[in-house]
């Protein structure tokens, strides 16, 4: 007998994708895509500063020594990723300007693949796969966009 998702094989995994589908929400995958690279970046500036945001002279170093940012004067470029590695992940967190701060990081990941570390393109890659799903989606229905009427 056929169904609204088909016969057979065809049948049974479109009923199982139709099931998947109403368990896991649109609103569900944008706030894990929120989180997971919020975290991620949200981590790798804590390791940049001692307390709440005062930016050690080892990550200054860092900016000196490794990453060697081509325009950038190791302090500004130390301060600035510190910075910008706490607060738009927050933003995410929260749901709030989540397209804009989605396009930072992404701008961020951007440089650390060219003019950091080229050879971690497949990392940076499933960074710029989460960021994107932000970009084009938004935040999601869990989010502050969503209840400020934000798009």
């Amino acid at each position: 007998m056929a169904t609204a998702e088909g016969s057979g094989a065809e049948g049974l995994y479109n009923g199982i994708a139709t099931r998947l589908e109403a368990l896991i929400s649109e609103g569900l995958l944008s706030l894990l895509a929120r989180v997971s690279i919020a975290s991620i970046f949200f981590l790798s500036g804590r390791t940049k500063v001692d307390g709440l945001l005062h930016v050690t002279d080892s990550a200054v170093q860092l900016f000196e020594d490794e990453y060697k940012l081509p325009l950038v004067d190791p302090s500004v470029a130390a301060h600035a990723a510190a910075y910008a590695e706490h607060f738009f992940p927050l933003l995410l967190v929260l749901g709030l300007c989540t397209r804009f701060a989605a396009l930072a990081l992404l701008g961020m990941t951007a440089v650390i693949e060219i003019f950091v570390y080229p050879d971690a393109w497949p990392t940076h890659l499933s960074w710029a796969g989460l960021l994107l799903v932000l970009i084009g989606r938004g935040g999601g229905a869990l989010s502050l966009d969503r209840a400020l009427g934000l798009r």
